[in-house]
């Protein structure tokens, strides 16, 4: 049986009143069944709240009169945690991870900036791969062309360009956005539903991230059994 008024000891949200922490005179208030009842006062909306068995919660504090809701708290908390939960969903595609490259690159350090890279984008996050040139390497800007055109290929079945890479002063850059999740290839070592928590929002990559467990290296460079699909060459 639902409790109109809970007890003292009883644990609520910090921001929302419910009961008898609601101060207005007056309020605003929706029904059980979502439709809107007028304002009355505090009184006669605790009275309908108590005929219905459920609570009286202000959902709209700084309206005037404040809004209140007839509805039981726990649902009503189920709900909002459902929302949050959905909008950091689409939050999650205005993150943008960076991915930064070098001409001379070694394999082994490609196949982990690819592990990255599709960590991010598996988590319905941006990716903005830049290269940087040093010194004489500017003379040869076609060797980083290169390995940004090789690193695009191996996660293009995870994400597609914004645009064509672009030399901006000493550097190549790309901004990479995850294909919708009907278009995108599972992720090659992760369990279908499981996310991946990257700390920091928008920050650059940890360069010393730690490579796959199941990863085996040699002198001459490394192969990733997880990412074999997507093997750099």
């Amino acid at each position: 049986m639902n409790r109109p008024f809970p007890s003292r000891n009883s644990s609520s949200d910090s921001f929302v009143r419910v009961n008898g922490k609601i101060r207005a005179r007056e309020v605003r208030v929706i029904g059980v069944d979502n439709k809107q009842l007028g304002v009355m006062p505090l009184n006669e909306a605790l009275g309908l709240a108590r005929t219905h068995g459920v609570d009286l919660v202000e959902i709209a504090a700084t309206a005037v009169p404040p809004v209140c809701r007839l509805v039981n708290l726990g649902k009503f908390r189920y709900e909002k945690a459902k929302k949050e939960k959905e909008s950091k969903k689409h939050q999650h595609a205005s993150i943008v991870k960076e991915i930064q490259l070098s001409p001379r690159i070694d394999p082994h350090d490609l196949g982990i900036k690819i592990a990255h890279a599709v960590d991010f984008l598996c988590d319905d996050m941006k990716v903005k791969v830049s290269l940087k040139f040093r010194g004489r390497e500017m003379q040869h800007t076609d060797i980083g062309f290169d390995v940004i055109k090789n690193f695009l290929e191996k996660i293009s079945s995870f994400g597609q360009r914004d645009f064509e890479p672009k030399l901006i002063g000493k550097g190549i850059n790309v901004m990479v956005t995850p294909l919708p999740r009907n278009k995108r290839a599972k992720h090659p070592t992760r369990v279908e539903g499981q996310s991946h928590s990257s700390p920091g929002n928008g920050a650059p990559s940890d360069d010393k991230k730690k490579a796959p467990a199941s990863s085996e290296s040699s002198s001459k460079g490394l192969t990733q059994k997880p990412f074999a699909d997507i093997e750099v060459k």
